[in-house]
């Protein structure tokens, strides 16, 4: 009785023993210390490709496994947001294989480069071996203000663009926000309305003098500049400007010379930084149109920055990016892309817009940022905020604060369980719970390395997309990429550009703009009823 009593007493022990000791190896103290396990959640694996769509491969991590994933941004015509601050991988991970892909599906395109040559080169190259993508082969344009003999001419102003005044005045408002981004959140004050209405008075007096012959932006700039006495003269001889120019020419006559500079001086200045003869070269002419999309017509176009100059550039560049969407943002086009490398740094309003209206259109918008704060310096508060909300596909790379912030609340939360583990002399308890967290952490977004990636697709009726959320690695393979970028052509030269031939059109649009006022003021002298 004895030795049963014993025997039996030993087991139970045992059985207790080794469940404590069970519950002590199974615990996992220590070994996930960031959370990281339990904030993976399953993303897309599928391949869902359509004509339009841009797909990335990549992989992410789900409870401890690397599995394979797709990126399948299925409607860029919903707006795509690339974010990341500088070395994240933008370019090399995200943009440059939305060019590619869309090259070879057949869309016609804008690259705004702000590192210029670095995403034209790609575009060129690609155009080159996907030439059968396209029913009607399409032209490539560049537009470069520090390389004239690799660069197309444009005229952003042409006057068959032109249809009517608020044209004009999108275009001077476009002009001044570009040179003065400061401005931008000071929109309808008086001293920022004044220059541009004066800006739109000179450019509606070109589009109408001899059906808009000479209507250039460097025409423009050279009327600007005219003494107040003339230039006054000159455009109260168009009628459709008389209520524009009316406070100008009152300013004057009643002796209110601080004012009328107040209004007037700070267009000329800034418009004076645009004077250079390269510049005039470029907008004076048209190699090419802007209508990207024309079925009969279609282009690829290529706008350079150069980082040292963006104030300047950036100006003329936003100029041609107000036209140009304006004349793509049609029905009955050919699908078009627009990417914008670093689009803070040139200036468009209402982009937001465009945007909502890209997907009748079949205009897919790419807009690359660093940063929400960066977009706010430039954009004002409201604006950004309206472009950061209204965007439906979103990549982003390693962004801090704001950003962050931002981004975490709307990958929205995902049910993860909680471990809490007590462990005393006699006993160990493990309790677990679910609660909704965030599933992907501020922290985490601020801490991601290159190449790494979250973000928030966009479906459509016909292709819904149940997985719309991904924190994944972009898959890139970089022996192939360094391979086919040893083999791209330079880009081609247009043609030989002389010094000399330069500054012969800059001082010919001097002496034709300073016979156009000497001509109209004669025509007042000697025509009856003109004042």
């Amino acid at each position: 009785i004895g030795y049963m009593t014993l025997t039996g007493v030993g087991f139970l022990l045992m059985l207790a023993g080794g469940n404590l000791l069970s519950r002590y190896i199974k615990v996992n103290l220590g070994k996930d210390i960031f959370n990281e396990l339990n904030e993976t959640f399953p993303q897309e694996e599928r391949l869902l490709e359509n004509e339009y769509s841009i797909n990335l491969p990549a992989q992410y991590n789900l409870k401890g496994k690397v599995r394979k994933s797709w990126i399948n941004i299925i409607n860029p015509f919903r707006g795509l947001l690339v974010c990341g601050s500088p070395g994240a991988g933008k370019s090399y991970f995200v943009i440059q294989h939305i060019i590619r892909q869309h090259i070879r599906k057949g869309f016609t395109m804008l690259v705004y480069d702000f590192k210029y040559d670095d995403l034209t080169k790609i575009a060129y190259n690609t155009l080159l071996k996907n030439k059968n993508s396209y029913k009607i082969e399409p032209k490539f344009y560049t537009i470069n203000f520090d390389d004239l003999s690799r660069s197309h001419r444009c005229n952003p102003l042409d006057a068959s663009t032109m249809f009517d005044i608020t044209d004009a005045t999108e275009a001077s408002r476009s002009i001044m926000m570009g040179l003065n981004q400061d401005w931008i959140t000071k929109q309808g004050d008086f001293f920022v309305e004044s220059p541009i209405n004066f800006l739109t008075a000179i450019i509606w007096f070109l589009k109408k003098y001899q059906n808009g012959k000479y209507l250039t932006l460097p025409h423009v700039i050279e009327l600007m500049q005219v003494d107040y006495e003339k230039l006054f003269s000159v455009l109260r001889t168009e009628t459709e400007i008389e209520v524009i120019i009316n406070p100008f020419i009152s300013a004057y006559q009643n002796d209110a010379m601080e004012q009328l500079e107040g209004q007037v001086a700070s267009a000329k200045i800034g418009m004076a930084r645009l004077s250079s003869p390269q510049l005039y070269w470029v907008l004076s002419a048209n190699d090419f149109t802007l209508d990207i999309n024309d079925p009969k017509k279609p282009k690829i176009v290529c706008l350079a920055n150069n980082p040292q100059k963006q104030q300047i550039y950036g100006a003329v560049l936003s100029l041609y990016v107000t036209r140009l969407i304006k004349l793509i943002n049609q029905k009955n086009k050919l699908k078009s892309s627009l990417i914008f490398d670093e689009f803070p740094t040139i200036f468009f309003n209402d982009i937001d817009s465009i945007i909502a209206t890209d997907l009748s259109n079949k205009v897919a918008t790419c807009l690359g940022i660093q940063d929400f704060s960066q977009l706010k310096k430039d954009y004002g508060a409201d604006q950004s905020a309206v472009i950061m909300n209204i965007t439906g596909n979103i990549i982003s790379g390693q962004v801090t604060g704001e950003t962050s912030k931002f981004l975490s609340e709307r990958f929205g939360k995902i049910n993860q369980v909680k471990e809490s583990i007590s462990i005393n002399r006699t006993d160990t308890s493990i309790s677990k719970s679910s609660q909704l967290d965030f599933a992907i952490p501020q922290s985490k977004i601020a801490g991601l390395s290159s190449g790494e990636f979250v973000g928030m697709i966009a479906d459509d009726p016909t292709n819904k997309v149940k997985l719309k959320t991904f924190h994944c690695e972009i898959l890139n393979d970089h022996d192939a990429l360094q391979s086919e970028s040893k083999t791209y052509f330079p880009l081609p030269t247009i043609d030989m550009i002389t010094g000399d031939l330069v500054i012969q059109n800059f001082r010919r649009i001097k002496i034709v703009l300073a016979i156009i006022v000497v001509t109209v003021i004669e025509r007042i002298l000697y025509t009856p009823g003109i004042d």
